[in-house]
């Protein structure tokens, strides 16, 4: 396996991942997050299951290796929008040990080291 299929796969996985935890053993933890911002109710709901389901596209999209420069370009726009989203309703992730907000540099910079080289193919 090329160390460009590897990373692509990888990508896919944290998706996909994402997409399953997000509605099963994170569900409670989007939600205190969402609450914590002031989003409850319905809209929480929808920010979740919404938020599941768009991660699940982009990785079965990105699995499917079809309109991967479209593909990659989303996801980039997706992570800041989340990092943004994120950094709003809670700053202090920025300095979590776990580092959910400061692991979107590097997915940035994979995101971005992939589409530079679907656009050479």
């Amino acid at each position: 396996m090329s160390v460009w299929t590897f990373a692509r796969l990888s990508l896919v996985f944290l998706w996909l991942s994402t997409a399953l935890v997000s509605v099963t053993s994170g569900r409670q933890i989007g939600y205190d997050i969402l609450a914590s911002g002031g989003i409850v109710g319905s809209l929480a709901d929808l920010c979740v299951v919404g938020g599941a389901a768009l991660d699940l596209l982009l990785g079965l999209w990105l699995l499917s290796g079809r309109g991967v420069l479209v593909c990659l370009r989303v996801q980039g726009v997706v992570v800041l929008l989340y990092s943004l989203l994120l950094s709003l309703i809670d700053p202090s992730f920025w300095t979590h040990p776990f580092g959910p907000l400061t692991k979107n540099l590097p997915v940035l910079a994979l995101i971005l080291l992939l589409h530079q080289r679907a656009q050479g193919e």
